[in-house]
């Protein structure tokens, strides 16, 4: 029986607190995901870079032993500093003294990725001046982007998105889940070949050192607003109309970007999305309800005073004394006329 009543109140705590168990278990896989891509990331890329630095070792030797005359520390000073100024995009070979990092359509692309949030890297402010800047420039501009972003993507929502939807279920009388299920399907697929394919295909063709995965891993990284940095177009010393290619690159991630969202928005527009959603939410009471709950209190309260009051206009109309009423015979007149 102690049993039975255990068991009982197990399992009313679990379906009291159904959402804050659901709430675990998301914060402990999203742990597991984020451990089981650092084990992948580890072996994968842990021997690539053994390599590299195997090569570096072997070409710095290479390089002392037929340059006597230089010594070690000397070599070890100049790397320093050429790496320190690749940091900041300047560049000490020859063929990259041609292209200028700060430039009106270079310093364009540079804030449209800082105000997106992408930030590649490749190219940072100088001077104090420009990171001050910087940061006032982001505090403002990075609202402001998300505002701008946000009342695009509302406006773009209601013609390719809602309208259709709706058109469809009500034009053919197709159920509107499946029909906003199918159209979510066919708005990411024709996103990622106007975004992802296509693009990478002419990324690939523009850029010299560029493979196809190469140019597409460039296209997800960038809309996704990762932005590692370490592929950014336009950047070779031999590109052509340079300037150009730089203001269409920065129109390309701009409206990538917002078609990126309007696919998310679509999607979380989803109604099986919204229910999985709601598995991790706290519960809220909603506003219905208070005003369902206070008119109902309202009602009992006022019945109540109803009541009370009919029951005091009650007692006032009763007699003070309950007596019973006289009953006259006809012996009792007789004996009043003696």
């Amino acid at each position: 029986m102690l049993q039975s009543l255990a068991s009982n109140s197990c399992v009313r705590l679990i379906q009291s607190n159904t959402s804050t168990w659901y709430f675990f278990f998301l914060v402990l896989g999203y742990v597991l995901y984020l451990i089981f891509g650092a084990m992948v990331f580890s072996s994968v890329e842990l021997p690539y870079e053994d390599l590299l630095r195997q090569d570096l070792r072997n070409v710095k030797r290479q390089f002392l032993q037929e340059n006597e005359c230089l010594s070690e520390e000397r070599l070890e000073e100049f790397l320093g500093k050429a790496l320190e100024a690749s940091n900041y995009g300047v560049s000490v070979l020859n063929n990259a003294t041609a292209n200028w990092n700060w430039d009106f359509t270079s310093a364009l692309f540079f804030a449209s990725t800082v105000l997106s949030t992408t930030g590649y890297g490749h190219t940072v402010p100088l001077s104090d001046g420009g990171k001050a800047f910087c940061i006032i420039y982001s505090v403002i501009g990075i609202p402001f982007t998300l505002l701008f972003l946000t009342a695009v993507v509302q406006r773009i929502m209601v013609y390719v998105t809602r309208g259709p939807v709706t058109y469809i279920h009500t034009r053919w009388g197709f159920s509107k889940q499946l029909v906003a299920l199918v159209h979510a399907l066919v708005l990411g697929l024709v996103t990622a070949s106007c975004f992802f394919f296509i693009p990478a295909a002419a990324f690939s063709s523009l850029e010299d050192d560029w493979n196809f995965l190469e140019s597409f891993y460039f296209c997800f990284i960038s809309l996704s607003t990762i932005g590692l940095g370490d592929y950014v177009p336009g950047e070779g010393y031999n590109q052509k109309f340079r300037q150009l290619y730089k203001i269409g690159i920065t129109f390309y991630l701009m409206l990538g970007l917002i078609a990126m969202l309007v696919v998310l928005e679509t999607f979380c527009e989803l109604q099986e999305l919204k229910q999985f959603r709601k598995m991790f939410y706290l519960k809220k009471e909603k506003a219905e309800d208070r005003v369902h709950i206070i008119d109902h209190e309202h009602l009992s309260f006022s019945s109540v005073s109803d009541q009370a009051a009919s029951l005091r206009e009650d007692k006032l109309n009763e007699p003070f004394m309950d007596v019973p009423p006289l009953t006259y015979s006809a012996s009792d007149f007789s004996s009043l006329n003696r």
